[in-house]
């Protein structure tokens, strides 16, 4: 690997915020997930193809397998923790039989097209067939397996058909793309696992490839696919939000084992514009309901937000693979954020409802369901007809620990703070935290040779005012480097004190607003927390830079609220045609006390209003 630093495969959480989401995944998300799996039918897919008595093929997708691959990877990880959720040992092993005896002869395997009573051939429609998406998903389970489990069943159905895939699309073969990126960052991937040369080429030919003018387009345009211009080429991020950052962390990764400089430098050019005209304050990608994509430059409309849960879940994967190709903090920064807002609210606190989309403002008389759905629950459902979200959930939620620290030869770095046990070789560390609703992190050596060492530890940027050990320290990256000892405390401390966001000025759906953070979360106002409307609130920075803040329990999470105050205005009227010269700053006729909550834990309660981005008062 070619990165400036490399991931620190033994990391153990073992308390705290994102333990508890990982205790929630193992309790509750797999399990309920494993069931909706078999409700929907996604075994009998499997299962019909032996035994059509079975019944029809049920679902409307040709990728609803990798339901199963996405699950069968969260679950690779908690069978090999050894707290294994209910369930979910006989299910692993259920699925992987049924895909034993469904894969082709030629290696070839889904069972949408495999399907008897499917009129479409396997490879007919690349662009909507999802097959190499498929494939994609099968081998990160399949990875995760052999690496978690010693298992390597999967990996024998998933090589046999990267083979194939190989022999049709290799150097030699069709010069396609599939229609959905993904299964670059796992040819990559594979590749690391064998050290078989060719999967690393079929990835990197997949990436060259693209706005080639090698695939049909039908229903959107080529910019949807990220197929209008070579992937060095794109100006910025386009089209379907989780179709980019799949392929934007599929060419890091082929970045990352061939070193290849111009894969590099689009990659920064289109993540910093993304990061500055595209991303919403909650690490949110996408704004189009339409087309599930990434609108033009500053098109950020709170309550039409898609910021799909799978795109925060892409965006997450990009950030991680620059921050090994070039060591930067501030793709852990945005890492972040995405993590504790745009992911974390995709998953209801008791782990069994989920969100497709994610808007940051709710209106009082909203009707439409997530993922589209029509009927029952008006906040998170129980599954979708399109579930992508929730399987990958659970395989995001039982890999959080591999993206917490990454090293050097001589250098620990600690990126995302949780109660952790971090080991690499003969230099071990121990983090203790209440992080992200406290600022104070301990690290504690455990063991360490007997030669001079380095612990880097991020300061994000918001945290300004941070120090170690009593001295000020900059956003970035803190560095203390000596001979360490068994024992030795570091004290990383950050400030916590809630700050004010302002809209920019290109972006007419916020222009004049702000929105309210502390640490790395975004916090919100809903309803049924203030005794008023609240899109008739008025909020002065100087009050929230005041709040309070205090531990208060939401829907049964531990969680840090701020205590505000804010001014109401007065409805106004709406006329379609208003004088200029009546045109008036609102002002306050009454002041409200108000209550901000976590951003990630809204919509857990009622079915009300809510608000990221709030009117400033003058």
């Amino acid at each position: 690997m070619s990165g400036v630093v490399v991931p620190v495969d033994r990391v153990e959480l073992t308390g705290g915020l994102l333990s508890g989401w990982q205790r929630r995944n193992r309790e509750a998300t797999i399990p309920h997930s494993i069931g909706e799996l078999r409700k929907a039918g996604n075994l009998d897919n499997l299962r019909r193809l032996a035994d059509p008595s079975v019944g029809a093929y049920r679902g409307r997708y040709p990728f609803l397998d990798t339901d199963l691959y996405k699950t069968l990877e969260g679950l690779a990880y908690e069978i090999g923790r050894n707290d294994v959720p209910a369930g979910a040992r006989e299910f692993f092993d259920e699925v992987v039989g049924l895909l034993e005896q469904a894969q082709a002869e030629d290696g070839y395997l889904n069972s949408y097209f495999q399907d008897p009573d499917q009129p479409k051939q396997p490879w007919s429609d690349l662009g909507w067939g999802h097959e190499l998406y498929n494939l994609g998903h099968l081998i990160q389970a399949a990875v995760a397996a052999n690496r978690r489990l010693g298992d390597g069943r999967l990996l024998a159905i998933a090589t046999r058909f990267a083979d194939l895939v190989v022999r049709k699309f290799g150097k030699d073969g069709e010069e396609v793309v599939d229609g959905h990126p993904e299964v670059e960052m796992a040819l990559v991937e594979l590749y690391r696992e064998t050290g078989i040369a060719d999967y690393l080429t079929q990835a990197q030919l997949f990436v060259d490839r693209r706005g080639q003018g090698k695939l049909k387009h039908t229903i959107f345009p080529a910019e949807y696919f990220q197929d209008n211009m070579p992937f060095r080429e794109l100006p910025s991020v386009t089209g379907h939000a989780v179709r980019m950052a799949y392929l934007a962390a599929g060419a890091a990764d082929v970045h990352l084992e061939t070193g290849d400089a111009t894969l590099l430098a689009a990659l920064e050019r289109l993540w910093d514009d993304m990061v500055a005209t595209k991303l919403y304050l909650t690490g949110g990608l996408g704004t189009r309901h339409s087309d599930e994509a990434i609108g033009d430059r500053y098109e950020l409309p709170s309550e039409r937000a898609y910021a799909e849960t799978c795109a925060a879940i892409a965006t997450m994967q990009w950030a991680w693979r620059m921050f090994l190709a070039t060591g930067k903090a501030s793709y852990l920064d945005v890492y972040e954020t995405v993590l504790y807002n745009a992911y974390a609210v995709g998953l209801s606190a008791e782990g069994t409802a989920f969100f497709y989309d994610n808007p940051l403002q709710r209106r009082p008389d909203h009707e439409q369901r997530s993922g589209a759905e029509s009927g029952g629950e008006a906040l998170r459902r129980s599954w979708f007809g399109c579930p992508c979200c929730p399987p990958n959930i659970v395989r995001w939620m039982s890999e959080l620990q591999d993206h917490v620290a990454a090293h050097t030869a001589d250098t620990l770095y600690l990126g995302v703070y949780a109660d952790a046990h971090v080991s690499k070789d003969a230099f071990a560390v121990s983090v203790r935290t209440d992080y992200p609703w406290d600022g104070e992190i301990v690290v504690t050596v455990d063991k360490a040779p007997d030669e001079q060492r380095a612990i880097a530890l991020r300061v994000p940027a918001w945290a300004t005012g941070a120090q170690v050990d009593g001295v000020d320290t900059e956003p970035g990256w803190a560095v203390v480097r000596r001979r360490f000892v068994a024992g030795d405390t570091i004290r990383l401390t950050l400030p916590m004190a809630p700050r004010v966001h302002g809209s920019h000025p290109y972006l007419d759906a916020t222009r004049g607003a702000i929105a309210v953070a502390r640490g790395p979360l975004v916090y919100c106002i809903e309803q049924q927390d203030v005794d008023a409307k609240v899109d008739d609130l008025l909020v002065a920075p100087g009050v929230v830079g005041a709040a309070s803040a205090r531990p208060e329990a939401i829907a049964g999470v531990e969680a840090v609220v701020l205590d505000a105050t804010a001014g109401v205005a007065a409805a106004p009227a709406y006329e379609l045609y208003p004088v200029v010269s009546e045109l008036q700053a609102a002002t306050a006729v009454r002041e409200v006390p108000v209550t901000f909550v976590p951003y990630f834990l809204w919509g857990n309660r009622q079915a009300l209003a809510m608000r990221v981005w709030l009117r400033a008062a003058n």
